[in-house]
């Protein structure tokens, strides 16, 4: 279970090494608030569906597996939909149609399919904590550029003062692509000099 939750947050993060979930990774990466509402709200997804698709993977047929895998990930999606919009309804409005799009994110369902519906289901929650919390981690650290350079706060909070021009490109799309490469750059760069240096 702990060599799962690393894999997720390292060796396979969802953003920074799959490049999986790219939709919710540049429309809710605008502020931190945002990015870990989305995050959280995938992760209690994916412990929740790993969990029971590991559950009944024997029980599962083949042929039907996927439509099974959408209608289990469905259920837990509206749960968490609910429970935001009864608890949380100024993240839940801030999020607005991210939320049910979870359904879809190939994050959840890849999980699902190449790890929830193979192993047990120890290693399939440890499997949903890893991957959630790297998803989550991603998400938050384009977030932070995003929103401090684009508004120039973090987490609603003035950080360059009044006087700061802030770069608005950020907050928009081409901010978000922008950000994710300069992040993807350096996480590279950084692989290649550790290569070098062995």
């Amino acid at each position: 279970m702990i060599n799962a939750i690393k894999n997720g947050i390292l060796k396979r993060n969802p953003t920074f090494v799959l490049l999986l979930g790219m939709c919710p990774t540049l429309a809710t990466t605008t502020s931190i608030s945002n990015a870990v509402g989305m995050g959280l709200s995938a992760t209690a997804v994916l412990i929740c569906s790993n969990a029971v698709i590991s559950m009944l993977r024997k029980v599962i047929p083949s042929k039907i597996r996927i439509a099974s895998y959408i209608v289990v990930i469905a259920g837990f999606v509206t749960i968490v939909e609910m429970l935001l919009k009864a608890y949380l309804p100024d993240l839940y409005a801030q999020l607005g149609l991210f939320i049910p799009l979870i359904v879809v994110n190939c994050i959840i369902l890849a999980r699902a399919e190449e790890f929830a519906s193979k192993n047990t289901v120890l290693n399939s929650i440890g499997d949903g904590i890893g991957t959630g919390l790297g998803f989550t981690g991603a998400l938050t650290i384009i977030a932070f550029f995003r929103e401090l350079f684009g508004n120039g706060t973090l987490l609603g909070h003035s950080v360059f003062g009044a006087s700061f021009n802030p770069a608005t490109i950020m907050i928009l799309a081409p901010g978000g692509f922008l950000t994710l490469g300069i992040i993807l750059g350096a996480i590279n760069l950084i692989k290649m000099r550790r290569e070098e240096s062995k």
